[in-house]
Parts: C-alpha cells; sequence; structure tokens
C-alpha cells in the first residue's frame, strides 16, 4: 500500500522560520532562511504564506520589547527584501511589515521609518515590488498624513507628498484633482465683529507712544519704518474677507459677490501700491540672519490674522508676495478652460478687461517688492504658464506621454501564399493594378490608360509663346516708354524661362546668325522684335485668355462637384449639450450608461468620484466623449439616448 503524503504542520513550520528568521539577523545573512524553505515539505503557496506570518511575529516580538533605535525593524524589513527577491515570501510582506511598524510606533520614530521608505523608492518602482506594493504604500502614506498635524508637521506632510509624487507615474489619476476641486476646509478665521476690534483710536495713539519709546532703546539703525498706512477695522475686514474668495474662487461667478470681491481688491491693492517697500537694508539684514542661524526658520501654515501684526505684516515682503501670487492663481483659474466648469461659469468682457488691467498692476507689484522683484515675478510668470500645459493635459483626459507608434487600422486585403495574376496584373473584376503601396496604387489606377492620361490637355503646362512674350513685345514698343532696366528681359530668371521655352517653340532659336550680343537680354530683344512681327495681331490677347480662363473655371467647377459629394459631417456634442443632457437624465444614468457600452468598473469609478447624481451623469458623458473622440457626435448620442428609451431628451438634443 502506498504512503499517503504527510500534512503541512503550519505551525511547526512557522516556528523554523521564526528561528531561522532571527539567525538571519544575528548573522546578517538570509541563508538559513533559504535552506529551511527547501528542507520543510508542503507546496510553494503554503511555505510562502507561512513565512509571511513567520516574519510578522518576530516583528511584534521586536515591538513588544522598548528600543531607542529603530535598526531592528529595518533590518527585518532589508531580511523580508531579499526574500522577496529570493522568491520565498510574498511580494506584499515588506509593506504590510512597514505598515505595522509606522501603525506601533511614536511619529519622531516614524520620521526615521520614512527616511528608509524615502530612500528605497528606487526598490519600490521595480518590477517586482511596484505592482503588489503601490496600494500598500498609498494606504501607509494616508495614515500617516492623519496623524499628523498640517501646521504642526507641515515638514513631514511635505515629505510624504513629494514621496508619491516621486513613487506614482504623472498619469495616475488617484493623485489628480480632475473635477477642479477646491480646498473649502481651509478658512482663515478673523476678528468679524467690530465692537471686539483693537483698532481704534486709543490704541493707535497708544501704538504711536509705545513705537517711540522702542525707538528710543532700539537705537537709529535698527528702527524700523514708521507706518503710513490708515489701518483701521474696515481695512482690516475687507483684507481678510478675500481669503475667502481665494479658498473658493467659484464665488467670483455670482454678480454681487464679483461686486465685493473688485471693491475689495481695488482698496487693497491701492494700499500695496501707495506704500512701497523701497527700503532694500532691512531685507538685508533679514538675509544676514538667516545666514548666521543656519538657514533655520519658523514656517506656519496659516495665516496669522491678528489685529496686532496688520500693520508689519504689510510691511512685510514675504507676506506681500504670498497675497499678490494668490490673486494670478486665481485669475488663472477665472479665464482658464476647466472641463468641469459649469457652463454658467463664464465671464463677461467688463470682468475680462478688469483681470488683464489688474494682473498687470498686480506684476508690477511684484516687481517693485525688494529683494529680486523682477526675478520673481518673470519666475511666478513662467510657473503659471507651465500650469496652463498642465490644465490643457488634464482637460485632454490625461493622454500618455509615452508615445506609441501609430497602428494602420485600415482592413487589409486577405492576402494568399500566392497571389493570382489578376490581383497585380490589371486583370481581375475592378482592374485595379497594386504596386505594392496604397499611394503609389492609387496614383496609377487615376486612368486606365497612363499614356493616354500622359498626353492629355490638362497636363500641358508649358505657356505659349504669344502668351509668355506678351509682356516683353508690350515693353518692346517705344510708344510705351518704359525704359532698358524696368523691362522682363532684364530679369535673369524670366530670361532662363524664355530660353527654354524659345528652344521648345520657335524655329528662331537654331537659326544661325552672324550678330553677336553683349548679353541675354539683348539676344532676347532681337527674339521679341521678330515674334512681335510674326504674331497675329488680329487677335487681341483678351481672347485667348478667355478660352484659357473658361478651362480653368471648368476645372473648378469639377473640383466643387466632387467637393460637394454626401459626406455627413455631424456635429461634435458641445460642452453645453452634456450639461442640459446631464440634467434631464439625473438618478437614470445607468440606464444610458449601459447603451454607451461602458464597463462596470468605470460605472464604479463614477460613483466614486461624485455622490451628485447630475455630476455623475456628467462625468459619464464625459468619459464616453474621451472614449470615443471624434465619433462623438450628436447623432450617436441621440440614437443611444432612443434605445434606452429617452426619446424626448434624444429629440431636445437633436433640435438643439
Amino acid at each position: 500500500a502506498k504512503m499517503s503524503p504527510s500534512l503541512f504542520n503550519f505551525v511547526e513550520a512557522k516556528k523554523k522560520f521564526a528561528t531561522s528568521a532571527k539567525h538571519a539577523l544575528a548573522g546578517k545573512t538570509g541563508k538559513n532562511l533559504v535552506n529551511a524553505f527547501n528542507q520543510i515539505p508542503g507546496s510553494e503557496t503554503e511555505k510562502k504564506t507561512t513565512l509571511d506570518q513567520a516574519l510578522r511575529g518576530v516583528l511584534g516580538d521586536q515591538i513588544v520589547e522598548p528600543k531607542s533605535s529603530c535598526d531592528e525593524y529595518l533590518s527585518l524589513i532589508y531580511l523580508s527584501i531579499d526574500c522577496v527577491t529570493e522568491g520565498i515570501c510574498s511580494a506584499t510582506t515588506p509593506f504590510v511589515l512597514l505598515g505595522d511598524v509606522l501603525d506601533c510606533l511614536p511619529l519622531h520614530q516614524c520620521d526615521k521609518i520614512f527616511s528608509f521608505v524615502e530612500e528605497n523608492v528606487s526598490t519600490w518602482k521595480s518590477n517586482s515590488f511596484y505592482t503588489a506594493g503601490k496600494n500598500y504604500l498609498l494606504r501607509m502614506c494616508n495614515d500617516l498624513l492623519r496623524r499628523l498635524s498640517k501646521s504642526q508637521n507641515t515638514v513631514f506632510c511635505g515629505r510624504i507628498q513629494l514621496f508619491l509624487a516621486r513613487l506614482f507615474p504623472l498619469s495616475e489619476k488617484s493623485g489628480l484633482n480632475l473635477q477642479s476641486q477646491f480646498n473649502l476646509d481651509n478658512i482663515t478665521v478673523f476678528n468679524k465683529n467690530e465692537q471686539e476690534s483693537s483698532l481704534g483710536q486709543k490704541h493707535a495713539e497708544e501704538k504711536e507712544d509705545g513705537m517711540e519709546v522702542e525707538e528710543g532703546e532700539m537705537g537709529e539703525e535698527d528702527a524700523p519704518a514708521p507706518c503710513s498706512i490708515p489701518i483701521d477695522y474696515n481695512l482690516y475686514r475687507k483684507f481678510w474677507t478675500l481669503q475667502d474668495y481665494f479658498r473658493n474662487p467659484v464665488q467670483c461667478y455670482d454678480k454681487v459677490s464679483w461686486i465685493t470681491f473688485v471693491k475689495y481688491s481695488e482698496e487693497t491693492l491701492a494700499v500695496f501700491k501707495s506704500y512701497k517697500l523701497d527700503d532694500m537694508q532691512a531685507s538685508k539684514r533679514k538675509l544676514e540672519d538667516l545666514r548666521t542661524s543656519g538657514g533655520d526658520h519658523v514656517y506656519f501654515a496659516k495665516f496669522l490674522t491678528s489685529e496686532k501684526l496688520m500693520d508689519l505684516q504689510l510691511s512685510d515682503s514675504n507676506f506681500r508676495r504670498h497675497i499678490l501670487l494668490q490673486y494670478l492663481i486665481l485669475f488663472q483659474y477665472l479665464k482658464g478652460q476647466v472641463k468641469f466648469k459649469s457652463s454658467s461659469s463664464v465671464l463677461n468682457d467688463d470682468q475680462g478687461s478688469w483681470i488683464e488691467e489688474t494682473s498687470k498692476l498686480v506684476y508690477q507689484l511684484l516687481r517693485e517688492i525688494p529683494p529680486d522683484g523682477d526675478k520673481f515675478a518673470t519666475m511666478v510668470e513662467h510657473i503659471l504658464s507651465t500650469e496652463e500645459n498642465w490644465n490643457s493635459w488634464k482637460n485632454e483626459g490625461c493622454p500618455s506621454f509615452v508615445k506609441e507608434r501609430t497602428v494602420d487600422d485600415k482592413p487589409k486585403r486577405p492576402t494568399r501564399k500566392r497571389q493570382a495574376p489578376e490581383d497585380f496584373l490589371g486583370k481581375g473584376p475592378d482592374r485595379k493594378i497594386f504596386m505594392g503601396n496604397d499611394e503609389l496604387t492609387r496614383l496609377w489606377n487615376l486612368n486606365h490608360d497612363n499614356m493616354d492620361a500622359c498626353k492629355s490637355e490638362s497636363r500641358e503646362f508649358i505657356p505659349s509663346l504669344d502668351d509668355f512674350f506678351s509682356e516683353a513685345i508690350e515693353q518692346a514698343d517705344p510708344a510705351n516708354m518704359v525704359e532698358d532696366e524696368y523691362k522682363v528681359v532684364r530679369n535673369p530668371n524670366y530670361g532662363w524661362r524664355a530660353l527654354r521655352l524659345l528652344s521648345r517653340r520657335s524655329p528662331h532659336f537654331f537659326q544661325p546668325t552672324n550678330q553677336k550680343f553683349k548679353s541675354l537680354a539683348d539676344y532676347l530683344d532681337s527674339m521679341v522684335s521678330k515674334l512681335a512681327k510674326e504674331l497675329p495681331k488680329d487677335v487681341p490677347s483678351e481672347e485667348i485668355k478667355t478660352g484659357e480662363e473658361d478651362d480653368d473655371d471648368n476645372g473648378d467647377n469639377l473640383l466643387k462637384d466632387s467637393n460637394d459629394s454626401p459626406s455627413i459631417q455631424n456635429k461634435m456634442v458641445t460642452n453645453q449639450q452634456m450639461d442640459d443632457v446631464a440634467a434631464k437624465l439625473g438618478a437614470r444614468w445607468k440606464t444610458l450608461a449601459t447603451h454607451l457600452e461602458m464597463k462596470a468598473a468605470e460605472l464604479r469609478e463614477i460613483e466614486t468620484d461624485s455622490e451628485d447624481v447630475d455630476m455623475q451623469a456628467k462625468l459619464l458623458l464625459v468619459a464616453w466623449q474621451d472614449r470615443e473622440g471624434t465619433q462623438a457626435t450628436v447623432d450617436n448620442l441621440a440614437a443611444a439616448l432612443n434605445v434606452a428609451g429617452f426619446s424626448q431628451i434624444a429629440e431636445n438634443l437633436s433640435e438643439g
């Protein structure tokens, strides 16, 4: 009787793997694990799964023991990477271990672990790890961002964002703001109660007195320039109210909000224009202080909106640059073409002209802010121009940056192993001769008899003698009083063509003569005089030209007839039409989706992108338009609507 195969013992295998892993960590080599993997009986899948669990168990033991450094954790993760390379554990194991470590450690140790993640970005992007681990890394980074404070751990948050940008390609749609959504939670809080405001007359007087005492103590060189801006509560309120428009630019398309925005902006920019920062010494002192302190400085992710800081903020060059740059970003969005903008989000002519004038003023103010104002303004202008390219790329549906070779989509003729003679000798039913190239075949078969085609009158390009020399004969007549230097026979180009024509059409060209000519123009003068005697004088040149013009007209008519062939050019679906159809469909958009041949994965993506049913319907139509390209016509959409049972919507679409 045959021996039945022994069952795989998970518990024993896990113990052996855990022991081997600890020996491997102590000896800093993975050979023990590879040997243990080969000796333990069982299938590859069972052993890989067991080793994954064993490594997580070893990590759990390490985490339980308090440690001052993270070296042991990193050694285990390095070991798991080697195991993946050797093919003895799952490709997801290093990422699972990283997630466990980051979940269990405090933030100051997470910083060290994340430095390891950043240094090994080339490993994560390799073929062995990228597909298996990209979702784990994304989830791990999002979990870290939830634990971090955007105001306190700003640098750490920025490192995570930069790592994700390096890890994922530019075309990764999960990292793109395709619908141009804004961070509406970024609300700037300031004092909106005028009664609680400290910007009163008494406060201003006390402040001036206090500044005088401070100036006397500080000395002449370090004394700040006195603030000449009349700061009151109205200026404070209007200035910080503008941040709400920068937070949500869509408000600017509302007429009432636009009037408020323009009024507050003009007052703010007038303050910037009237109070210019023309003293370079303060900026130089700041740069020197930064150099001496090693470049460390405090960065605040939010604006400080205290009333007491208002005069200092308006005197700060960096603060002014922040505000002016916000204006330029807002203007670019309002003027730009964004795919998911509502059809009502359009500026009128007055708004467009105001934005143009204000943009020039903002750039002028940027150039006047020290230090290096011109350089900073030029750099901002360049960055915003590249941003327009980025927006147009997103509007086009984020096409791949890798250009693939074009594939000929034309249906190919079924080839035989050995072609029949009638296929290429013009003896088939259509008597078409195949030359081995589509363009050559087309040219060869324009006419059944190529010699007749070459002899046709339409192929006659050489002009007649009377047409070509008519101008020269007219200029040679003394009655017309044309000076020699202005005659066409003096033109070398004309002379070269005249010799070629005479050699083909005139018998005088080959007749011997004893005359000696100093130049080509003298020879042509003699030929023109001979031709003038021979050409018929009773037939006006206008009649000759009339015949040729009739021929040209006939040719033009033929061209027009050929161009008027019945080719139907369907209108493409516009953004306004898609808005109308989406509004009428509403929650019934899935019924249309099946008739537009949309995949289930695309429908799930639409549902996750937006919860609004009208926006979901709009996303469906946009995805269909991106896929169909030039075939996204009104007729095709109307046909799909009719089949789906929306005949009324289809009828309105066709009429519109």
